[in-house]
């Protein structure tokens, strides 16, 4: 594959950074696609998960943590400024949907120097998991992003998120002990994981060229805001608002 992005890109509020990256997606790209982008605090959960299973809601209340829904499936997840989101959209109907994207982040956190045991449900250093993955697929691609905790405290995540629940259902999330790259040990300057997780990505998916949005996928994410991430019915319970 060659030919593929490299988005350089901020945004300043959750809700835009969850419609830019399913605006990556919408605008069907002919080359891989890479993004790599941080939240504010916020909590997310997958595509069709109950907010009352996966949430602690009154604790977010009390604290102003926002609770938010994305287009893919997946469990929750805690997002803040420790915690680095590593998007990645390939054209066309990959048969193994994460294979990629779970290379990248393997490479990625081998050359930080942690040994990682990839498996369907995450990333894993020993029995701790450092980053989660999810997908999203359309007819034109298939987007799959991943979280990599950096210096993100463990007990806040626990704070904000339920136990496992005492009746399982098949959407809820698959809880897991989880420790950042600083808990096992390690320490980097600013944006040293990011260019690492880039040179990962560009040894197997070859020349990803820097640029900022295009004008369409800016103009997907205004019409994603406006049907999703700024409607509050999308977040609490999945509904959408009419174009």
């Amino acid at each position: 594959m060659n030919g593929g992005s490299d988005i350089r890109a901020e945004f300043a509020e959750p809700t835009e950074n969850l419609a830019f990256d399913e605006a990556l997606l919408r605008v069907a790209p002919s080359a891989p696609v890479l993004w790599l982008w941080r939240n504010p605090v916020c909590v997310v959960v997958g595509r069709g998960q109950k907010v009352a299973r996966e949430v602690r809601v009154a604790e977010c209340a009390r604290d102003g943590v926002p609770i938010l829904r994305r287009a893919s499936g997946g469990g929750t997840v805690f997002h803040d400024p420790g915690n680095l989101n590593v998007t990645l959209v390939l054209p066309g109907p990959p048969p193994r949907p994460l294979e990629m994207l779970g290379l990248v982040m393997s490479a990625a956190v081998e050359k930080l120097g942690l040994t990682p045991n990839l498996g369907e449900r995450g990333l894993f250093v020993g029995t701790q998991k450092l980053c989660g993955f999810a997908v999203f697929r359309t007819k034109g691609g298939l987007l799959a992003h991943s979280t990599l905790l950096i210096d993100t405290d463990p007990s806040r995540v626990g704070a904000y998120l339920t136990g496992p629940p005492p009746d399982p259902k098949p959407l809820d999330s698959h809880r897991s002990p989880v420790a950042s790259l600083s808990g096992h040990g390690l320490s980097f300057a600013e944006g040293e994981v990011e260019s690492v997780v880039r040179a990962a990505a560009v040894s197997l998916l070859g020349p990803l060229e820097p640029r900022p949005p295009s004008p369409a996928e800016l103009d997907s994410q205004r019409t994603l805001l406006h049907t999703r991430y700024h409607y509050d019915a999308w977040h609490t319970d999945g509904r959408q608002r009419q174009p």
